[in-house]
């Protein structure tokens, strides 16, 4: 499976299962499985980059505009005040491959600080919020 067992190559590469939410030809956007709030979306590189420092400076952009697509989606698609946009370097990335978390956020949620805790999604839950924003990034392409 993908570089050196990566799970997020896993996921890129079709072998895990994951509620995709957006991806191109660079990147592949899917939900985080222990989201902060749900419709949390993690966005990472096709290729295996461990962290952003390693990312090719050419496609430094090109992240960021995916990251920006997914916090431009978040109101529309599921109620969302704004977001939270955060990268670990090495420390605190439970996944060495760079992702990009974009946290959907309302106003008295209760996240202070950079405490993260974190949920589950029940039953179809993934799907639905997966499928709302895969509509609102839809949406906002045409």
């Amino acid at each position: 499976m993908g570089t050196t067992s990566c799970t997020f190559c896993g996921v890129v590469a079709g072998e895990l299962e994951a509620h995709v939410v957006d991806e191109d030809d660079g990147f592949v956007a899917f939900l985080d499985r222990s989201p902060v709030f749900k419709g949390h979306v993690l966005v990472v590189p096709r290729p295996h980059v461990e962290t952003l420092v390693d990312l090719p400076v050419p496609s430094v952009g090109a992240l960021f505009e995916r990251v920006q697509r997914i916090a431009a989606a978040m109101p529309d698609a599921i109620g969302a005040h704004g977001s939270f946009v955060a990268i670990n370097n090495v420390v605190s990335q439970s996944v060495p491959h760079l992702h990009v978390h974009v946290v959907p956020r309302r106003r008295k949620d209760g996240l202070r600080g950079f405490f993260w805790p974190r949920q589950k999604y029940a039953g179809d839950e993934a799907a639905i919020y997966a499928d709302a924003l895969r509509t609102s990034l839809r949406d906002r392409s045409s």
